[in-house]
């Protein structure tokens, strides 16, 4: 059994108290030193770092079960705070399994949410409100916010209610009333915010409504203005622990302040490395600063890690020493050493896909000199959901099961469902489903009423909803502002759908001139919640995809068959998620995608938040890589297209942060033949000149990965694929390649052709790579 020394705390206590100190602790003996510590640290503040993997929960949960060994405290005198229904009732149902006495339940035990509901139904007569206020779901939130701008004269599509729900979140994290808003906000939303808020925070009283934002302020604000109650649950809650305190936000900061600045025994588990959410709000310099704000605190490191190798810890501990704003620690295993972070560049995304999709087969397979891992063993993790596209397309094609978690696939967005209702209405505009789907979509003026009239008038005629909506415009069935819309698409409509067959224009235009005039792409640049820049990614991301095809309506029934063909049946998947999604799960093996400056890091992030940006950017890397058990593969792409044209992409800043002696440069498949990690003769000059490895930093790589340097080539490339260079070749050649074999060119662009290969499929290579079928000597 485990005993500790704990004389200190007892001295001068009671025979009986000290008896009780020294019984058995079952729930202390399967701890380490340093969670042990942590465990058993339990009067004034502490701040626990814990590392990736290094059992943070095991502390957390022990550290309860001790408070309640010890006597310290009932079961219902201890506050615990989770960010996530999901480990709240983790934790209360780990507890229950210990050894101790649990009287009354974890009462306290919730979400920062889920408690403060219960504090505010007890005081809401204090800021104005009755105990059975309602909570706002985000619709009706959005509702009322609609009616106040609309109720003021601003013009909702420049200054749309949604906008203003996102700014007023902003405030409420901060714990801004609009009673102390600071002067430098009086210019949100064209200077007409501050009011609104007010507008709408007396309605919501009105209405006994409260917003999420507002179950945290109206506490802070009772707690801040109301000294006896404060004091109150600062005598009750004896111990309170905070779990992923690195996430917290400025109200919950405050929150957490107030209720502990009277015993001062808080406990914090978190890691500043781990803090990716701060475009919701998170403040990593909440954590940074504990111990000033909590002078005397006691600090404890965790970090004996128990989920990955000592390669991909180090590979992880050299990208995050990048920081400057963190508190530091070293992750260190005592698992064996395994297999080296695996490191390769592709030619495009596309053929990272493809690999990616290849290797995930010959892993399930055992054939990559490692033990076979199963489908559910193996996760893709991007940095945007646009990413997505390249891999499901690749996975639906090959038959490889998938799950996309943290969201749906990605032809099953919303966004890219109603891109896809606008192209089938064009190519066919009798789609009825199509039409309704978009008619009011951007917003148009279409009521319920308006749309009815549609559907009438095109039953009563036995025509398509576009015709009877013709119809109805020209009986003057609908008027106003709603008329003037409906005419303006329908015209849109006819319009692009005589583009459909114009040579002078392609798909892809098309495709791009059907978002831009319906108003849907303008939809989303209006839009400022945080998910719309996401959107418009994956938005750009559709068009990008019809790049593999010849026409719009042969695009649709690709889409149509893969979606059709898709299995829910249960067995085991390859999970494809964003690396925010990712956060607190592990897996096996790991692939890494799409580590190219602008992508990831985000040059969005970085614009937006400088160097703060690029650390946060920077610990989603370290949270990517610590997701790894025991393989971790990083990839990067050298070309993508972008606007329309192929642009050179340079690896991520940091693949150079890498530690070199824990990497293993991968030789790329496809440029120069022979399976990845073999050198073909002659590998100098064709991969120097190779577009995605003609930098200095793959040169380094290659260098670091047991390559020999490579030559400087004498004419440094474009970093844009020539579109306007001739090709000696010509469609329906039949060539050679050394990787794939035979095939026939099917498509040309400038000096890349695209080949029909005999046994690998259908590929885009540059010309330099291939050579006349009759020519290969052998």
């Amino acid at each position: 059994m485990s005993t500790y020394d704990d004389s200190d705390a007892f001295e001068g206590a009671s025979l009986a108290a000290r008896a009780m100190a020294a019984r058995p602790s079952p729930h202390l003996d399967w701890l380490n030193a340093a969670q042990l510590e942590a465990a058993t640290t339990l009067d004034g503040p502490l701040l626990v770092l814990a590392g990736a993997g290094t059992g943070k929960t095991r502390s957390l949960i022990s550290r309860i079960a001790e408070i309640l060994h010890t006597r310290r405290a009932r079961s219902d005198e201890i506050l615990a705070v989770t960010f996530t229904n999901k480990a709240a009732k983790e934790m209360k149902e780990r507890v229950a399994r210990y050894p101790v006495n649990l009287d009354k339940g974890l009462r306290w035990m919730g979400t920062f949410h889920a408690i403060c509901v219960k504090l505010l139904r007890r005081h809401a007569e204090l800021v104005d409100l009755k105990s059975n206020f309602t909570i706002l779901d985000t619709d009706d939130q959005l509702r009322l916010l609609k009616q106040l701008v609309q109720a003021a004269n601003i013009d909702d599509k420049r200054w749309p209610a949604r906008m203003l729900a996102g700014i007023i979140d902003q405030w409420k994290n901060r714990a801004w009333t609009p009673n102390n808003l600071p002067a430098s906000e009086a210019s949100a939303y064209d200077g007409k915010g501050p009011a609104l808020y007010r507008l709408y925070q007396a309605r919501l009283k009105e209405l006994n409504a409260v917003d999420f934002g507002d179950l945290l302020l109206h506490v802070v604000t009772i707690f801040q203005t109301h000294g006896d109650v404060l004091a109150q649950y600062q005598r009750w809650f004896k111990y309170i622990l905070v779990d992923e305190y690195q996430d917290t936000n400025v109200a919950q900061y405050l929150w957490l302040r107030l209720l502990a600045g009277g015993h001062k025994n808080i406990c914090c588990v978190g890691d500043d490395d781990q803090s990716i959410y701060g475009w919701r709000g998170a403040e990593v310099g909440n954590i940074l600063r504990f111990e000033t704000d909590f002078p005397g605190a006691a600090v404890i490191r965790l970090e004996q890690n128990y989920r990955s190798t000592p390669h991909i810890l180090a590979a992880a501990s050299g990208v995050i020493a990048g920081n400057r704003d963190r508190l530091g620690k070293e992750l260190w295993t005592e698992a064996e050493e395994g297999e080296k972070v695996r490191l390769i560049g592709h030619w495009d995304g596309e053929e990272e896909a493809r690999w990616i999709g290849e290797e995930v087969e010959a892993m399930s397979r055992g054939t990559r000199g490692m033990r076979a891992f199963g489908l559910d063993d193996m996760a893709i993790l991007v940095r945007a959901s646009h990413q997505m596209r390249a891999f499901e397309d690749r996975f639906l094609t090959i038959g490889l099961p998938y799950r996309v978690i943290g969201g749906p696939r990605f032809y099953e967005r919303m966004e890219i469902r109603d891109a896809m209702a606008y192209f089938r209405l064009v190519v066919s505009p009798a789609d009825d489903l199509a039409f309704e789907r978009i008619v009011n979509t951007p917003k148009r003026g279409l009521g319920d009423k308006a749309q009815q009239k549609i559907q009438v008038t095109a039953r009563q005629n036995g025509v398509p909803l576009v015709t009877g909506a013709r119809m109805l415009l020209d009986q003057k069935g609908i008027t106003g502002k709603g008329a003037v819309e409906l005419a303006r698409l329908l015209d849109g409509l006819a319009r692009w759908g005589r583009m459909v067959g114009d040579p002078a224009i392609t798909h892809i235009e098309l495709a791009e001139i059907i978002l831009d005039e319906s108003g849907y792409t303008g939809m989303w640049q209006n839009d400022k919640t945080p998910e719309a820049p996401g959107r418009l990614e994956n938005l750009k991301e559709l068009v990008k995809a019809l790049e593999g095809f010849e026409n719009l309506q042969g695009f649709l029934e690709h889409v149509s068959l893969i979606m059709d063909n898709e299995s829910e049946e249960a067995g085991e998947k390859v999970t494809l998620m964003t690396l925010h999604a990712a956060k607190g799960l592990e897996f096996p093996a790991v692939f890494l995608p799409g580590w190219e400056d602008g992508l990831f890091p985000s040059q969005r992030s970085m614009d937006e938040s400088g160097t703060r940006g690029l650390e946060e950017e920077r610990r989603l890397a370290y949270v990517g890589i610590t997701r790894a058990e025991e393989v971790c593969t990083i990839s990067f792409a050298g070309n993508r297209r972008v606007y329309g044209q192929w642009q050179s992409q340079m690896p991520s800043r940091f693949i150079d942060e890498l530690p070199e002696d824990h990497v293993e440069v991968l030789t790329p498949p496809g440029l120069y033949g022979g399976s990845y990690g073999a050198a073909a003769s002659g590998i100098e000059s064709r991969v120097a000149q190779a577009n995605v490895y003609n930098s200095p930093g793959w040169r380094r790589l290659q260098a670091r990965g047991g390559e020999r340097p490579m030559s400087q080539p004498s004419e440094a490339r474009s970093p844009v694929i020539d579109a306007q260079a001739v090709s000696s070749h010509s469609v329906g050649e039949r060539v050679f390649h050394q990787k794939f074999g035979y095939g026939e060119i099917v498509g040309i662009e400038g000096d890349k052709l695209e080949i029909a290969f005999d046994k690998a499929g259908v590929k885009k290579v540059v010309a330099r790579f291939i050579t006349g079928a009759d020519d290969v000597p052998f």
